[in-house]
């Protein structure tokens, strides 16, 4: 079985991938709401960083030979679960007609203190 790593980018030196692809099966590690140009995105909008999360994870499966239709399973990580809607209404406008199975998780915090959500997906190409 081939294994396609897509790299993370990122600057922490915690030696993973952003994205693992072992044959027609594809794994994205937890992607938070960094802004293109590094910080936070949308600081406070717990919508907004759910998107950026989003846009994050589609360059991953495409680095890895996939599309968000291909994505049947997320976990949504959540700082504050009273503002689940505001994630929910997010992942609706992306995965409406794809319908993955879905998790939303509450997470005491995330390494950076300014990130409201954290996102996973799996991912399998048929």
């Amino acid at each position: 079985m081939s294994v396609v790593k897509v790299p993370s980018g990122s600057k922490l030196g915690l030696g993973f991938s952003r994205a693992v692809r072992a044959g027609n099966l594809v794994f994205v590690s937890g992607c938070a709401p960094i802004a293109p140009e590094g910080g936070v995105a949308a600081p406070g909008d717990m919508k907004a960083q759910t998107l950026r999360c989003f846009e994050i994870i589609e360059a991953a499966l495409e680095g890895a030979g996939a599309e968000m239709r291909h994505v049947v399973r997320t976990r949504v990580f959540l700082k504050d679960m009273s503002r689940w809607k505001e994630a929910g209404e997010a992942h609706g406008e992306v995965f409406r007609d794809i319908e993955p199975a879905c998790s939303f998780i509450g997470s005491p915090g995330f390494i950076d203190p300014g990130w409201l959500v954290e996102i996973e997906a799996d991912a399998v190409i048929s």
